[in-house]
């Protein structure tokens, strides 16, 4: 027993130092965890996902900590995978990164590596083989990520921070509180949306609206089943913008999500919330309001895009020429695939580039030269302009690509 906490003999071993400092170090943070949050118990996980990757966010002090971590020979007990770096691994000469941060940045990836933390390198490992299953435990940290595990795919998973998902990959545990509880996973306000939602940005537009009046609770929504877009991709894109403007892990879609396909999800006292419009949140999105404007760069991929994302870019451009920066940001695996299937070079003979690795919220933009910015991901607009200090325009994905090819927003 920890303050509370009951622990097994194994996990009274970690605590106590038996396994070495690094196993000892990781099982404390996830235990004090468990005695802020009331938890009764320690439970497995299957996998891990760790944030706090890039150098921008990390600087020397986080980087210093890692390798500290890492010289104890401490090592994940459990699948593990990380959150998007500040750079293209492989192509971050060609992209503009200086050579001081790519040294920097490659000594954080020698840390993780070390730790047994696999490079993936990507917000969507769903989407690279590390897919849990319904009702599992992980310890995943980046917040579309969460979001999607939870809602999507009815794993359990808390908001986990960077330090706490690297403990929990090398405890293999997390405390049993919030998300893990059935109690937790009900829905604490009904979303009632009236207006068409067709496109992934509007998608995103509506996860802005809800993820501010909702901040950390757990939304159930119902839609007319005619106007709106059930893709993955837009399910991405909804739970993506609502980590961001609010704080939610969970969201359920009635008739859709597999949990409220079983069970009313709905706490009984649960208010109802009306969307009508989406026009507020275009509004908000759109930094510089609606005129006509020359722009440096367009990003899409935020989170990371999938091959049909990409391929469907690809067949849009049609061999055109883009007159503005664009860039689409996903994995490698997912690069590698495009690759392979002949997608990645149709793209650059447009002047696109496929860049993997990273994405433009946690990439040195300042030292690439970009000022303005057109993206059709409701979570890169919330963030670009106080992450990146970019001037930011945010529309559905055709808007996006006419924009590359012309120049101007």
């Amino acid at each position: 027993m920890a303050n509370g906490l009951r622990l097994t003999p194994e996990e009274k071993a970690m605590l106590a130092g038996e396994e070495g400092p690094g196993v000892q170090k990781a099982m404390e943070i996830v235990v004090a965890l468990g005695q802020i949050y009331g938890a009764a118990d320690l439970i497995p996980i299957a996998s891990a996902q760790v944030s706090g990757v890039s150098y921008k966010n990390l600087g020397d002090a986080g980087l210093e900590l890692l390798q500290e971590w890492a010289a104890t020979g401490v090592r994940a007990r459990v699948p593990a995978m990380l959150n998007p770096a500040g750079m293209d691994l492989w192509q971050w000469r060609e992209l503009g990164f200086s050579e001081e941060f790519a040294r920097r940045q490659q000594a954080v990836l020698g840390a993780y590596t070390a730790l047994g933390i696999t490079p993936t390198c990507t917000c969507t490992p769903y989407l690279v083989g590390f897919v849990p299953h319904l009702g599992q435990s992980v310890a995943w940290a980046e917040s579309s990520a969460v979001s999607y595990v939870n809602s999507v795919l009815g794993a359990r998973t808390n908001r986990e921070g960077g330090p706490s998902a690297l403990a929990s990959a090398i405890t293999g545990r997390t405390a049993r509180y919030g998300l893990h509880l059935d109690e937790k996973r009900r829905a604490r306000a009904i979303v009632e949306v009236h207006c068409p939602v067709r496109t992934e940005a509007d998608l995103g537009a509506l996860g802005y609206l809800v993820g501010r009046q909702v901040q950390k609770g757990v939304p159930y929504f119902r839609f007319s089943p005619s106007d709106w877009n059930d893709s993955a991709q837009a399910l991405k894109a909804l739970g993506a913008a609502m980590g961001a403007s609010g704080a939610v892990a969970l969201y359920h879609i009635e008739g859709v999500t597999p949990e409220a396909q079983r069970e009313p999800m709905v706490a009984p006292d649960a208010p109802t919330i009306v969307v009508q419009d989406l026009a507020a949140a275009y509004a908000a999105l759109n930094e510089s309001g609606e005129g006509i404007e020359a722009i440096d760069l367009v990003s899409l991929g935020c989170p990371h895009a999938s091959e049909e994302e990409i391929q469907a870019i690809a067949d849009y451009l049609d061999g055109r020429r883009v007159k503005a920066a664009l860039w689409i940001t996903t994995s490698r695996t997912i690069r590698q695939r495009a690759e392979a299937k002949g997608v990645v070079a149709r793209l650059e003979a447009t002047g696109a580039r496929v860049v993997a690795d990273t994405c433009l919220i946690v990439a040195p933009v300042k030292e690439l030269g970009f000022r303005s910015l057109v993206t059709n991901s409701a979570k890169m607009a919330f963030y670009a302009p106080s992450h990146s200090g970019l001037t930011v325009h945010f529309g559905p994905t055709e808007r996006c690509l006419e924009a590359a090819l012309s120049g101007r927003w």
